[in-house]
């Protein structure tokens, strides 16, 4: 199947109970920079939104402004989380029918929004859970995000002291699926969007003691947009796949990637702005240059952090997970540097699902 050709990723909306302290939280704890806002003051009458942006990464954070707001339930359904995935392309229109040609559920229909700065094309088809995928072209636009989004007022949000900490470009977006349900979505992007499926992990692969799951990725043609896809295997007991299924109230996005240029610089400065990280035994550690040879960076180091390493025939990646950034324990991030792998990391699953079950241990939910 042809793959419908996309750019790379647009931005990530998330939706949440409230955007404004969102923003603070991943200006200050991330190191984002909040660059637009919508809602009352731009004429927008029934939702706010904040746009961040850091290297190439962009999130938009939205808020519902009364309960009449078409996605209010969301927020009881799933708490904070993701809920488009926009993806960046050359033809809205020609993506969105040949998708829905191909059989994808349309959520909106195309349109070009128009204003002072130009336009902005837009539509988008229905994804797993609650998620969707928006086609995007800005090509035509030159206004900061989309019609409806102003520069940020200074009297709105102070952005002056937000630091980057080196996060440069999106990686790989993790969704979680339901038991059986993998491989119908594998079959959804090989079909709708003409992806091809990269590596495939079972249960063998994706074990401890106590809980495994499965997970196949699938990239598009240039490899720029990369979702890996995981659903519950049968085990002793309830695995993290199977916890955000609850909490979440069904698929959505788990984890989000994201790519950084030097790994120990990065944690280094979002530990110190309070950003909490899962950690594995030091244990760990005591082998590491038996595993994966000689790295560039100092081990010890890499122990202090909590910084994973794993190595495939093109080279080796470093990488590490924070914990849940929310209540429920469903979204998370990684942080990930490569040195030339492109793998995800499979010598380190056990150690870090390992480092998972000891916080579901801790919530009563393992």
């Amino acid at each position: 199947m042809q793959d419908i050709p996309l750019r790379k990723i647009d931005h990530v909306r998330f939706f949440v109970g409230n955007a404004r302290q969102s923003a603070f939280f991943y200006r200050n704890a991330f190191g984002f920079d909040v660059v637009a806002y919508s809602g009352l003051e731009t004429k927008v009458r029934h939702e706010a939104g904040y746009v961040l942006r850091q290297g190439d990464i962009t999130f938009v954070l939205t808020s519902p402004l009364s309960h009449e707001h078409p996605e209010s339930q969301r927020l009881l359904t799933h708490g904070d989380g993701v809920m488009d995935i926009a993806l960046d392309v050359q033809d809205v229109r020609g993506c969105f029918a040949e998708a829905v040609k191909r059989g994808a559920k349309p959520m909106r229909e195309p349109e070009a929004l128009e204003d002072e700065f130009g336009v902005f094309e837009t539509a988008s088809i229905k994804a797993y859970g609650d998620t969707t995928h928006t086609f995007i072209n800005r090509d035509r636009y030159r206004g900061v995000f989309a019609p409806g989004y102003k520069h940020i007022d200074p009297e709105r949000y102070q952005t002056s002291t937000s630091r980057p900490v080196g996060l440069a470009a999106i990686d790989h977006m993790v969704a979680n699926v339901e038991e059986g349900k993998m491989n119908e979505w594998v079959e959804f992007y090989r079909k709708i969007l003409g992806f091809s499926q990269l590596v495939s992990f079972d249960d063998k692969d994706i074990s401890t003691e106590y809980s495994a799951l499965m997970s196949k990725v699938v990239q598009n043609g240039t490899g720029r947009v990369k979702f890996p896809i995981n659903e519950p295997a049968k085990a002793k007991r309830r695995s993290q796949i199977d916890e955000y299924l609850q909490y979440y109230g069904g698929p959505g996005v788990q984890h989000i990637a994201l790519i950084t240029g030097d790994i120990v610089k990065t944690v280094r400065a979002m530990r110190a702005n309070d950003v909490s990280f899962l950690r594995v035994p030091r244990t760990y550690y005591d082998t590491l240059q038996e595993r994966v040879g000689a790295i560039k960076e100092d081990i010890d180091e890499l122990a202090d952090l909590g910084i994973l390493v794993d190595k495939d025939d093109e080279g080796y990646m470093l990488q590490i997970f924070t914990k849940p950034v929310a209540d429920r324990p469903t979204l998370f991030f990684e942080v990930i540097q490569r040195r030339g792998s492109k793998s995800f990391g499979k010598g380190n699953f056990k150690a870090l699902f390992e480092a998972i079950e000891r916080e579901q241990e801790i919530r009563g939910t393992l």
